[in-house]
């Protein structure tokens, strides 16, 4: 069950945010623990074990960790280092097993032809975002960042917290750790988060998909009469439809956790608007980016010592960072080509970037980003490169052809309003009006309605309505 779903909106949510508000404020967490294995097992009820084991496992490790943390630090570090291997090693069966498999079978050894691929076990959903979530919990007893929780009601209400568990974004226990003990329910913040909500609604809803139809329509254009220009406009559009899709999902889920009086930290701010690709990585995805810094690379000595030890750092963080999103090397490749272009500005291109026009190092930064969009978006590499070449016209019928014209003009207006939503401007000229009185505040309110009346209309009337970081 996803949010951008009927049954989510007009079954499950409305029942739960009922039954919370209806019980008293020491039993939500509980009420929380519930909804959230509900909401998870609503798909595949079966997999609600693990996440048990995960809030036992978790739990009794920071129990211990902070147990030990002050008098014994030899015994603390290995209740961390079980809630660390444990969880990994759960990640690596159902996410990476298959794809290790396959690819030491490659090597012409009898005893490796054996080993079963087990590849018909299906992924758990998001058990790569709450697997990091939960694991921050032990990592955050040991560093000292927040406190051991004694109510496991209370820790597996955020390991299975609904709003970000299947798709972030990644919540930080020690970022949460006050407001599971103790937070706001009034209805100001229950407001901003149905205004928050239907904001990411819209997003996934209205630009995500129509921009995800788009680049269908042009990939599979490409199968029968590749153009340079539909090449263009497909990879263009599927950029638009990760970034549209990802952050509306995590819009909706701060909106939520508004709702239910949390505050989670946001996940995106504007990548598009960069004018680097270390300004892009700052900008996008911001969660995993703070989990990899704050776990990884800081643990491995960050940027202190000497060089080659903070490029060797970046180095297992951007391999990490690939490997994180799939059991596939265009992925890993992906990591690479990041680490890499992140490497040369560290080194001196940021420096030459600083003194360069801002339209230039902006439109440096979106060649870059489409160019790894590419990457990321075919696990098939032999079609990823193939449709690398149509955008240089290798095996192309020309630059255009009348169909590619009419699907170019055709889609210029959506283009430019894409364009526009992923910059500041909406947001700005959205506050700026809010601020004008009573009046504008009622516009707003009847806005949001009437927003989530059309993608409620768009749902019904439409088969078409992927995530695409569902399979993360």
């Amino acid at each position: 069950m996803v949010f951008s779903s009927l049954e989510f909106l007009f079954l499950y949510f409305a029942v739960t945010i009922l039954i919370y508000y209806l019980v008293p404020n020491v039993m939500r967490n509980f009420v929380l623990l519930i909804v959230s294995l509900v909401f998870y097992g609503w798909g595949e009820p079966v997999y609600i074990f693990i996440m048990l084991f995960s809030i036992v496992l978790d739990y009794t490790c920071g129990y211990f960790v902070g147990k030990y943390r002050e008098t014994n630090k030899k015994k603390a570090t290995v209740f961390m280092l079980i809630s660390v291997i444990c969880n990994l090693s759960v990640l690596c069966f159902f996410k990476y097993y298959t794809f290790i498999i396959e690819n030491l079978q490659l090597i012409p050894l009898d005893f490796l032809q054996k080993i079963p691929t087990l590849s018909n076990i299906e992924l758990p959903i998001g058990i790569s975002f709450y697997t990091f979530q939960t694991m921050s919990y032990t990592l955050d007893i040991y560093m000292g960042t927040a406190k051991v929780q004694k109510n496991i009601a209370s820790f597996g209400a955020y390991v299975t917290l609904f709003p970000q568990l299947i798709a972030g974004p990644i919540v930080r226990y020690q970022d949460v750790d006050d407001q599971l003990r103790k937070r706001p329910h009034n209805i100001d913040m229950f407001a901003s988060g149905i205004r928050t909500f239907v904001c990411g609604f819209g997003k996934k809803i209205l630009l995500a998909n129509c921009a995800g139809e788009l680049w269908d329509a042009f990939r599979a254009g490409t199968e029968t009469d590749a153009t340079v220009a539909g090449a263009w406009l497909g990879i263009i559009f599927y950029s638009f439809q990760l970034y549209f899709d990802f952050s509306g999902y995590s819009d909706m889920a701060i909106g939520l956790g508004k709702m239910l009086g949390f505050t989670f930290k946001e996940n995106f701010f504007y990548p598009y608007v960069s004018k680097s690709v270390t300004e892009f990585w700052r900008r996008w995805h911001i969660s995993m980016g703070t989990w990899f810094r704050e776990y990884v690379y800081i643990p491995l000595g960050g940027n202190r010592g000497a060089k080659w030890k903070m490029y060797r750092n970046i180095i297992v963080v951007w391999f990490l960072t690939g490997l994180w999103h799939g059991a596939s090397w265009n992925y890993v490749l992906w990591g690479l080509y990041y680490c890499i272009l992140l490497l040369i500005e560290k080194t001196f291109l940021l420096k030459i970037l600083k003194k360069l026009p801002s339209a230039v190092s902006h439109l440096y930064t979106l060649i870059i980003v489409l160019f790894g969009w590419l990457l990321f978006g075919f696990e098939d590499l032999s079609a990823g490169m193939t449709h690398l070449g149509y955008m240089f016209g290798v095996g192309t019928v020309g630059f255009t052809e009348a169909g590619a014209t009419f699907d170019l003009v055709r889609s210029l207006p959506f283009l430019a309003i894409l364009a526009i939503a992923s910059t500041p401007l909406p947001k700005t000229l959205f506050y700026k009006f809010y601020s004008s009185g009573k009046a504008a505040r009622t516009v707003i309110a009847v806005g949001c309605l009437a927003m989530l009346v059309v993608c409620t209309a768009y749902l019904v009337d439409s088969s078409y309505n992927p995530f695409l970081y569902f399979r993360f």
